[in-house]
């Protein structure tokens, strides 16, 4: 027996294995599901900070962006200051000259807005890939931002030249040039730009992928240019460097003409074009133009790639499209098909070339089935609803039934269904128009219905009759437009398809499939009943139609269409022939005419029994 002293024990182990359980979640950054993460005292005091700038976790518009509408214009600022930075800093570098002009200035107020944004960064919450989580206490914040690009960014943002200014009275000399094209770190922010414009799904990712590459080549020619023109204007015999052997006097020339040329020269180099009028005229340069080259050849490869794989993306839907053709062209021909089918292979697919991006089948079958559903109610709820065999079905089921709905696209002058092929499928009619075709060969009666007779036995009966046998094929014709429907016969009653439907347009048809169709009729009992009352109804208006068509008027062939079946009376434990006791007749529309029928001419079979019993 357990004593008391036991189960406390007990206790206290399990609540101490739980804790410790809950210890391991917790640092792992996994939560129990409804249990919330407890809040520390720095978190509270900085949940400001994480809805102000979480939205530099993702690329997409979020709620924090919409209660924040300055972040972004903040950071698009920073970005044309950037801009301005990557142009200015080289062709500060190679052609002016630092000195207390309207330049300096600019060049202080942009300095102090990156310093403002370094401030602000230590405010900033950040994602930790190693966690899975957004952190927004202060101090790790800081931590972190220290330890990363805290000394970089200060670096790009300290005022240099005004340094320099104040300590020697001159900022002319190349060691302070050097230092001031720190502020090229800047340019981490494009590329963080670049990044995120890729995965925003408000732009267009080809044409942010070409800016991209065009701003690499902008870049890299005027830094280029800059260079070069730097070595020319240091070297100390002006009239030997590239520049100076076709202008003596360069530096006698315009500030435009100088950069102008400088530009020429490096994109006809890095194009590889090279006419031969600008070329190295010195070791320095000739050691500067080898590195150039160099750098050129990756330039190129990357530029190359990139566009080729952009091109690649945007033609191989067409490609492929062209293969399959070409493929579905050499099996009709290889396995000698028919024109017509052929003709129908290639129609449809042209016309899922034309229409995949309609139907985009594998983007919605990878979204969770409740975004699927939604999607198919507010495509297709309302034509499911007004299709005949669903009136009067409750608008649970209609949401279900909308929810497995696929639509599909079939050209003109294509089998949509066959004849007597399996039914797999119900379809609605969207848009377009379908024909359905009844072929029926009189001598073979309804093969598939039950009968105990066979069609020469029918031959020879009418033949006795004197009845006329026509051998041709009876074609019944009919037209089905948007909002009908066909196939439901051959999936509710399990039969083989009793229509060759065919399109005469282009059409939208949804369809349904009939496993999903009868687990919906299953688990939906009373709705299932209205749903075979409704086809029960509209197959007794089409007997009702045919009854007064152009066959049905003649009693010969109605009477020729109709099914005999030969009866039986059968007796248990006595072994009396099937033959002496069967009789012919017509099948009667209903089982209470076919037992007065059999009853009436069974009469005499029975009254023999049971005299021969009596006796």
């Amino acid at each position: 027996m357990v004593t008391n002293k036991e189960k406390k024990k007990k206790c206290r182990k399990d609540d101490h294995r739980i804790k410790r359980k809950e210890k391991v979640l917790t640092e792992t950054g996994f939560r129990k599901q409804g249990e919330a993460q407890p809040e520390k005292e720095e978190n509270r005091n900085s949940k400001s900070s994480v809805r102000r700038n979480s939205g530099r976790v993702t690329g997409c518009k979020n709620s924090s962006e919409e209660e924040v509408p300055g972040l972004r214009a903040w950071e698009m600022l920073l970005i044309v200051l950037v801009i301005y930075s990557a142009w200015i800093c080289p062709f500060e570098f190679a052609f002016l000259t630092y000195k207390h002009d309207t330049l300096f200035i600019i060049n202080n107020i942009v300095a102090g807005f990156f310093a403002v944004d370094s401030i602000l960064t230590f405010f900033v919450a950040y994602f930790d890939s190693r966690t899975c989580e957004l952190v927004d206490a202060p101090k790790k914040i800081a931590v972190r931002y220290i330890a990363s690009w805290f000394i970089f960014d200060v670096c790009s943002t300290a005022p240099l030249q005004s340094l320099s200014l104040l300590f020697t009275d001159h900022s002319g000399g190349l060691g302070f040039k050097v230092l001031n094209m720190l502020r090229l770190w800047r340019l981490r922010r494009v590329g963080s730009l670049f990044a995120r414009l890729e995965k925003d799904i408000r732009f267009n990712y080809f044409w942010i992928r070409c800016t991209k590459l065009i701003a690499v080549t902008l870049f890299a020619t005027h830094c280029a240019g800059c260079f070069n023109y730097l070595i020319a204007d240091r070297y100390q015999h002006p009239e030997r460097t590239w520049i100076g052997a076709v202008m003596p006097n360069f530096k006698q020339q315009s500030l435009w003409d100088r950069y102008v040329t400088a530009m020429y020269w490096s994109i006809t180099t890095l194009t590889t074009t090279g006419y031969g009028d600008l070329h190295a005229q010195n070791t320095r340069e000739m050691l500067f133009d080898i590195f150039y080259m160099f750098f050129n050849l990756g330039l190129t490869a990357y530029l190359i790639g990139n566009m080729t794989n952009l091109v690649v993306h945007g033609t191989s839907r067409t490609r492929n499209f062209r293969d399959t053709i070409r493929i579905a062209s050499e099996f009709a021909a290889r396995n000698q098909l028919d024109p017509h089918i052929q003709d129908q292979m290639l129609s449809h697919i042209c016309l899922k070339f034309k229409t995949d991006g309609l139907k985009h089948q594998e983007t919605l079958h990878s979204l969770p089935k409740a975004i699927r559903s939604s999607i198919a109610n507010y495509l297709f709820f309302p034509i499911v609803q007004n299709a005949y065999l669903f009136q009067g079905v409750s608008n649970e089921v209609l949401f279900q039934l909308a929810s497995e709905m696929e639509a599909e696209y079939f050209p003109a002058k294509e089998d949509v269904v066959q004849q007597n092929e399996a039914p797999t499928d119900l379809y609605i009619i969207v848009s377009g128009a379908v024909v359905s075709e009844l072929n029926i060969d009189p001598m073979k009666n309804g093969r598939d219905q039950v009968s105990t007779i066979s069609t020469n036995m029918d031959r020879t009966m009418y033949r006795k009759r004197n009845f006329s046998i026509p051998e041709c094929t009876i074609r019944v014709h009919g037209t089905a437009v948007a909002g009908e429907m066909f196939g439901e016969m051959g999936v509710l009653c399990s039969k083989p398809q009793p229509l060759t439907v065919r399109t005469t347009a282009l059409s939208q048809i949804l369809r349904l499939n009939k496993t999903s169709l009868m687990n919906i009729i299953q688990a939906n009992m009373e709705d299932g009943n209205i749903i075979m009352n409704n086809l029960v109804t509209k197959l007794k208006g089409g007997i009702e139609r045919l009854g007064l068509g152009e066959y049905g008027s003649d009693r010969e062939v109605r009477n020729l269409t109709n099914k005999r079946v030969i009866i039986h009376m059968f007796f248990r434990k006595e072994s009396t022939s099937q033959e002496e006791l069967g009789k012919l007749i017509i099948l009667p529309g209903s089982l209470e005419e076919l037992l007065r029928i059999g009853g009436k001419n069974l009469k005499e079979y029975l009254t023999k029994y049971l005299k021969v019993k009596e006796e």
